[in-house]
């Protein structure tokens, strides 16, 4: 089975101090002082991540979360970092630091979704599968009028193979939240794979219409015009909005939150 891990996040993506003080207003004016600090820490902890300096990494993690306990950042970045250590190493105390700061994380955000399926992907490359399964159905149980935990519980059931519970998830996503982008774009996805390319079609361009920043998407509409013959001028489809990525959407160096 191959997992789709999310990666570091809640990075500003600025490097350098002085791009960074630019900002020094915006922080202190809305987040005070320690997440302004926390944010520092966590752009130059990627920055180490980025060059695989992991142990650094991990110390400007650390500082992150000294600097702002109360922000779920530093811990989620903490356990990623932690978890591709354990990879690279096969060292089982890295997995087990991980998984505590994955947690810690959650005690502090429970609807932090990069952080469910961090600790989801983990548990099911460890062979944890019922483990996985009942942390996001737990958290999809507790936030019923939320798409997102849906969403990683249709992706837990597709990577298993299941796709039609992992459609029905997704259904249910939408019909808790109609305009969410992701559940659409996903739903769509797993109908373009079973061939059902104009309902595909009309998910996609819904999700465009809820989140034009999505480039991959755009071009899968662009193909299934061409593939369909709709929204063609002159024997060339019509110009369509840009779009983002499948089900791992995910860039560190623009994510906020």
């Amino acid at each position: 089975m191959t997992t789709t891990s999310p990666i570091p996040r809640r990075f500003s993506g600025i490097s350098g101090g002085a791009a960074r003080l630019a900002l020094v207003g915006v922080f202190l004016a809305f987040a005070g002082c320690e997440k302004f600090v926390a944010d520092n820490h966590n752009t130059d902890g990627l920055q180490y991540y980025q060059q695989a300096r992991y142990q650094e990494a991990i110390q400007e993690f650390n500082e992150a979360t000294y600097a702002d306990p109360k922000d779920a950042d530093g811990y989620y970045n903490l356990a990623f970092t932690y978890y591709e250590l354990g990879k690279k190493d096969r060292n089982p105390a890295y997995f087990k630091l991980a998984e505590e700061n994955y947690h810690k994380c959650l005690d502090r955000d429970a609807n932090y979704t990069d952080c469910y399926r961090g600790l989801a992907v983990m548990l099911a490359q460890q062979g944890r599968k019922e483990e996985a399964f009942k942390l996001v159905q737990g958290w999809a149980d507790r936030q019923p009028m939320l798409a997102d935990p849906k969403v990683e519980l249709a992706r837990l059931y597709e990577e298993f193979g299941d796709r039609r519970t992992a459609e029905n998830c997704l259904v249910e996503a939408i019909e808790a939240q109609p305009d969410n982008a992701r559940a659409l774009t996903a739903l769509g996805k797993i109908r373009e794979d079973a061939g059902d390319k104009a309902q595909a079609l009309a998910n996609y361009k819904r999700s465009l219409e809820s989140n034009n920043d999505q480039p991959q998407v755009a071009s899968r509409v662009s193909a299934l015009q061409i593939g369909t013959g709709t929204n063609v001028i002159n024997g060339v489809p019509t110009p369509e909005v840009e779009l983002g990525t499948l089900m791992a959407d995910r860039d560190p160096n623009t994510k906020t939150r």
